[in-house]
């Protein structure tokens, strides 16, 4: 059976599969375990009282349908249900093909059981896999995988926070899934009680959750048998030292203690078989690690079991573990000097690969010790007294330090690659090696040989004929070895020195320098033939730190203060990463022996993790470049003075400032040596990925740029609501303090060798965007851009950075402070002083200058957020404006108000007789209807105001810094609206054209060009008389305002019920142009009609007590054609010229 393996062995391919598949479902189940979303934790008040009634643990089954009753009769919840559903469906998705996959590798595994007993492989049984070492291995560690799935399921995705993510992905999917599979997940992975928070561990845990699906106890036992007695593993090769016996059986270990779950009467009642386990695996241990670094404490794992406990408490005795720690820690200090003067030495001798391989075996057997029995466990990290005070007693006999566990395995590291790039570069030289030898150790002997013959070249040597057949004879046995034939060279060696003492030839000095020569070549050769790849794998199993692949977390912090001391220290980092990333061997082995297409994906997320670790690391060194950036910042900004374009020679020393230059050198040169250490480390590969140095810097550098500005923009954008006045000077705080920034970053790029001005507009460009992401959402975690995350980008979103003083991001806070400040309710807006005016006290609050201090402060890309921003809150306003009116139009009271009001339209005659009378009819039906209808129309228009400033000051901003651009967008524009013209109406544009619209567009808007004014927001369906219904509207709310000639606007007449006249005429016109435009000219119809109503029969003027009625819709309807860009003389083309002069005359 050694061929259990083979492609054609479909009972080993089988269970090679299914391990394969374990290891995958593993590394997809650590991928999920930082994506699960916050607000199915419902760990925070807010979100409990949010969601506690739509995010449901296993309870929901219990009464589905009333609780799906619930929501539906709660529009709130139905709402909250909805944003869920669209949000959280792909993780929820993925999360369950997660969990689904355990159930299914489960009853898999039990198949295949059942299948071999069952004789479904011809001539394979249970009992015959499990006599062959590789059928064996994959045995074991199918169940020992198993093991490994549920308990990280239950330590990373808590009981009750699996329960709520089962049951939503169950109601969002449930027309999808089956339910037969989504009822036995539920069944194998409801909670078990166990909380990593709670120092109390669930009665029979773990062993009544493995057994949910229950595996053949028999076959249990054949496994944990053969793990007692056998040795699954050899690794006796690498660890042929009987006190290195418990580390070579390490993994072994694990896995047992895995299996012994299963069936707990072992660990409970069986003391014999329990002793035998401690004094053969855990002699001098009892931390472990299960799968790459989830450590475990055997003292607190067995706890609960009488047999198992007993048996662990002679490796417990504090005798005992004194013996150990100190053997332990003694060893350390020693090895810590060997390896440091082995560094010293600066090349490794060939010849002393051995030494040092014995030495890398001592050094990671014992650093394997010192990090697992020095570290918190992983699984039950509530730890008992007994567990705390075992690793204090550890670290207090071992004298114990991170400091110099980290020298080790820093030398460590280091030691292992250079052997290992040696003893492959001997590997790949092997054949011509021993070739070169071979043939060089044939011409020594036939030229001693002839030497022997002629008497010519050596002096003092007698010829000799039997000797010089002698050596042809043995040129002749050395011209026939082979690379396998060490015994052969060493039988020549041995005739050799035979022959130089037997003939005494050692008196000739030359001959016998000869021989010396040739028996070295030999040596060389001996030792050349015994390079095998057996070396090799040994190197590579002693060299293995999955165990620490969690642990190394705790020493980033030692890391990076040996960085921060001496920069370049970062070059030892390198064969640390590299040992590091040998431990993916181990989750990938059997993926790629079964040729998966899995291990493309596990490959890359282990690979990530340790790229992600090594940034994390490394990452002290852009902290520290800031650190030092700021200092310069400062000396930019406060210290030196602005040298003037002239200046005189008397004045030099004043700006000299030489101290201060002095510094801002030194700082220089500091940022200078932080870079070259990050800089030395070059290209290095961690896993399937490749990280180049300068990339890392880079990426380094913009996370902390990318922090600095968040912060910097957190801070500065935080409002005091009581002040107006805050607003202004905040920008230009900010301003300083962005421009500060900018100037000291490009003046290190040359010293850091970046690109600063790029790096700089791009990340503000990213914080922005994510920003806006976030406000839009009206949420801190956004599942889409996470989720994308999750599979491309490493990129952190600090966007979660500026929640609190005042809530949401600061862009939202902008926005809401411009907004509050400016509002219709408190403020007037004057067109001809393009300011915002105090309603009570009439001064001027905020002017059109305010866009430019935005635009210095959070630059091109701030202010185009804002914009975007703000058609946001107008996209959501007209929504809901709609989805009022809609609704309204259909209200019997409305349509009484619509019919009456349309029948006194009708009357002309009726209508001049008594011009109040359709003023009075829509009063009386309309105290209800508009309050809510004037509210979102002066938000509409308000935003449509700012919007409008925002462009102006962005187009105004393109012309001074890139006038050719913006001219070139606004010739483009303008030939293509040309184009669209000049189509038929039923003519559609192609794909192609409306993403060259949609990318122009985009362009468009970031220089200002477009009009926002008039701008399509949504796609509406017309309603029934909405033009009459806005006429009405209008006319009520107009009745309220009259023309002012000294601000040459419409003011309010009563102070206490103030309207916006230009606020209030852009919200107007803005609902309109979501409407057909047949729709707008009916309303300018409906109100010439009424200004004509208002001219008395008998003069054809306006009647005096309606005549600022009339001048006041007058103006109104200027209003109107000058912010819809419309000629007056569409609008005024039914008023009599008469009309028209008069309202002239009124207005001047």
């Amino acid at each position: 059976m050694s061929d259990f393996l083979t492609a054609n062995n479909i009972c080993g391919q089988s269970l090679l599969r299914l391990v394969s598949r374990g290891n995958a479902i593993i590394a997809e189940l650590m991928r999920l375990k930082d994506y699960v979303p916050p607000v199915f934790r419902l760990e925070s008040k807010r979100h409990l009282q949010k969601y506690g009634s739509i995010i449901m643990d296993f309870a929901y089954f219990k009464a589905a349908n009333v609780n799906e009753q619930k929501i539906e009769n709660d529009n709130t919840l139905q709402e909250l249900d909805e944003n869920l559903r669209d949000n959280y469906t792909d993780v929820l998705t993925r999360i369950y093909l997660a969990f689904e996959s355990i159930h299914k590798y489960i009853t898999d595994f039990n198949a295949y059981i059942d299948e071999l007993d069952d004789g479904h492989y011809i001539q394979q049984s249970v009992e015959t896999v499990m006599l062959n070492e590789e059928g064996r291995q994959l045995m074991c560690e199918a169940v020992y995988l198993y093991g490994v799935m549920l308990l990280l399921v239950d330590h990373q995705f808590e009981g009750h926070v699996r329960e709520r993510l089962l049951v939503s992905y169950y109601r969002y999917n449930a027309q999808r899934s089956s339910s037969t599979r989504v009822d036995d997940v539920c069944t194998l992975l409801r909670s078990t009680g166990f909380s990593k928070s709670s120092a109390k561990r669930p009665p029979n845990y773990p062993e009544d959750y493995f057994g949910r699906v229950p595996i053949k106890s028999k076959f249990i036992d054949l496994l944990i048998g053969r793990l007692r007695s056998d040795e699954i593993y050899s690794q006796s090769l690498a660890f042929p030292n009987p006190e290195h016996r418990s580390i070579a059986s390490a993994n072994q270990a694990a896995m047992l203690v895995i299996i012994l779950s299963f069936q707990p009467s072992i660990l409970h009642n069986s003391s014999a078989a329990m002793r035998e386990i401690v004094d053969r695996f855990f002699p001098d241990n009892w931390v472990i690690s299960i799968y790459m670094g989830i450590v475990l404490n055997l003292c607190d794992w067995w706890l609960p079991y009488k047999a198992a406990r007993t048996a662990l408490n002679n490796t417990l005795e504090t005798a005992n573990i004194k013996k150990i720690a100190q053997t332990y820690g003694l060893k350390i200090k020693k090895l810590i000097t060997e390896t440091e003067k082995l560094q010293l030495a600066v090349t490794l001798d060939e010849n002393e690969i051995e030494s040092v391989i014995k030495l890398i075996r001592e050094c990671n057997v014992s650093l394997h010790w010192m990090l697992l029995h020095t570290t918190v466990p992983t699984v039950l990290r509530e730890e008992s007294k007994r567990s705390r005070l075992l690793r204090q007693q550890v670290i207090n006999e071992s004298k114990y330090t991170p400091e110099e566990c980290l020298k080790l395995l820093l030398s460590t590291a280091q030691i292992e690659q250079d052997v290992k790039q040696i003893y492959k570069q001997l590997l790949h030289d092997k054949e011509s090696k021993w070739s070169e030898n071979k043939n060089t150790c044939v011409e020594r002997i036939n030229d001693l040989a002839q030497v022997l013959e002629t008497n010519k070249h050596v002096d003092s040597a007698e010829t000799n004929e039997c000797l010089k057949m002698w050596f042809k004879e043995i040129s002749a046995h050395v011209s026939s070895l082979q690379q396998e034939d060490g015994r052969k060279i060493a039988q020549l060696l041995q005739a050799l020195e035979e022959v130089q003492e037997f003939h005494q030839l050692e008196n000739n000095l030359q001959v016998s320098q000869y021989l010396n020569d040739t028996r070295e070549i030999l040596h060389n050769m001996l030792r050349t033939g015994s390079i095998t790849e057996d070396t090799m794998i040994a190197l590579n199993i002693l060299t293995d730190c999955c165990y620490a692949w969690n642990i190394m977390e705790t020493f980033i912090d030692i890391m990076q203060n040996n960085i921060k001391k001496n920069p370049p220290t970062v070059i030892k980092l390198k064969a640390l990463f590299l040992k590091m990333a040998s431990a993916l061997e181990m989750p990938l082995l059997r993926i790629n022996q079964a040729r998966s297409a899995d291990l493309s994906s596990v490959s890359q997320y282990y690979s990530r993790e340790l790229e992600s670790y090594a940034r994390r690391v490394l990452q002290i060194i852009p902290e520290t470049v800031f650190g030092l950036l700021a200092q310069i910042v400062h000396l930019e900004t406060n210290v030196f003075k602005e040298i003037p374009m002239k200046l005189y020679k008397d004045k030099l020393k004043d700006y000299a400032q030489l101290d201060e230059r002095l510094q801002m050198a030194k700082l220089t040169y500091a940022v200078s040596v932080f870079t070259k250490g990050v800089l030395s480390l070059r290209s290095v590969s961690l896993g399937v990925l490749r990280v180049d140095s300068h990339r890392l810097l880079e990426d380094g550098i913009r996370q902390e740029l990318a922090k600095k500005i968040t912060i910097a923009l957190h801070n500065g954008l935080t409002f005091d609501n009581k002040s107006k006045a805050s607003l202004v000077e905040k920008l230009n705080d900010l301003a300083n303090v962005m421009d500060g920034y900018r100037k000291s970053f490009q003046y290190i790029q040359d010293y850091i060798n970046i690109n600063s001005l790029k790096i700089w507009h791009e990340e503000i460009t990213f914080i922005i965007n994510a920003a806006l992401e976030d406000e839009c959402k009206n949420s801190t975690w956004m599942p889409s851009k996470s989720w994308k995350m999750l599979i491309t980008d490493d990129k952190q979103d600090y966007s979660s950075l500026v929640e609190a003083n005042g809530g949401g991001t600061f862009m939202g806070r902008l926005a809401k402070e411009l907004i509050r400040v400016t509002d219709p309710k408190t403020t007037v807006y004057i067109e001809h002083a393009l300011a915002w005016y105090d309603l009570k006290s009439q001064n001027e609050i905020l002017n059109y200058k305010v866009f430019s201090m935005v635009l210095m402060a959070i630059g091109t890309p701030g202010l185009h957020g804002l914009d975007k921003l703000l058609s946001h809150f107008i996209t959501m306003e007209l929504k809901n404006l709609f989805k009022y009116v809609d609704h309204g139009v259909r209200d019997k009271s409305w349509g009484a108000m619509i019919d009456e009001c349309g029948a006194i339209i009708q009357n002309i005659e009726y209508c001049r007789n008594n011009p109040g009378k359709l003023y009075s009819s829509v009063t009386n039906h309309s105290s209800k209807i508009w309050p809510y209808m004037i509210e979102c129309l002066l938000k509409i228009g308000h935003y449509q105001l700012l919007r409008n400033k925002i462009s102006y000051e962005l187009n105004t901003a393109c012309k001074f810094e890139a006038k050719h651009v913006e001219s070139a967008l606004r010739t483009l524009n303008l030939a293509v609206l040309d184009e669209l013209r000049k189509k038929p109406d039923d003519c559609l544009t192609t794909q192609e054209e409306r993403d060259f619209i949609h990318e122009l567009s985009i362009r468009l808007d970031w220089t200002g060009i477009s009009d926002p004014l008039n701008k399509t927001y949504l796609k509406l369906s017309s309603l029934n008389n909405l033009d009459l219904l806005l006429f009405l509207f209008t006319i009520s709310y107009l009745h309220k305002l009259h023309y002012c000639k000294n601000t040459a606007s419409l003011l309010s007449k009563k102070t206490q019920d103030s309207i916006d006249a230009v606020v209030f005429t852009i919200g107007v016109q803005t609902f309109l142009r979501q409407f057909s435009n047949d729709i707008f000219n009916n309303y300018i119809t409906y109100l010439c009609k009424y200004v004509l109503s208002f001219v008395s029969s008998d003069s054809g003027k306006m009647g005096s007590e309606w005549e600022s009625e009339g001048t006041t819709i007058l103006y109104y309807l200027q209003l109107i054609s000058k912010y819809a860009n419309i000629p007056k003389s569409a609008i005024f083309e039914t008023i009599p010229v008469i009309i028209l002069d008069q309202y002239k005359q009124v207005i001047k």
